[in-house]
């Protein structure tokens, strides 16, 4: 079955750094898009960033470009984001995507909590 396994969330000061990582199973990864998605406290979940199967191309949400990298390591079945210059309203939990029609399937989440 599709198993997303997100790690690397955690508590990070104003401006700091963090690196998550998503280990995906059960499916063909290297077939598929990956996307992340964040979820705050009241707020709906919207998508951060999304990247292709060959990851040529991506995408970002408007208020993480220029500061989130997303990636992924294709022999390793595992997706990234690098999210760098980070602000208290970064604070969120982050889920792993994959879209396998008719279905879309979710990690557990990753917490990330930025504060000083």
């Amino acid at each position: 079955q599709v198993q997303l396994v997100e790690s690397g969330g955690g508590l990070v000061q104003p401006g700091g750094s963090l690196r998550l990582s998503c280990a995906a199973s059960g499916f063909p990864f290297s077939r598929y898009a990956m996307s992340w998605y964040r979820q705050a406290p009241g707020k709906e979940r919207e998508m951060v960033a999304v990247i292709i199967n060959s990851g040529t191309s991506t995408n970002y949400a408007d208020s993480v470009k220029g500061r989130f990298t997303i990636s992924r390591d294709n022999a390793k079945n595992t997706v990234y984001l690098q999210m760098n210059s980070l602000k208290p309203e970064d604070t969120a939990v982050y889920y792993c995507n994959v879209r396998i029609i008719p279905s879309r399937y979710w990690g557990q989440g990753t917490q990330v909590t930025v504060s000083s």
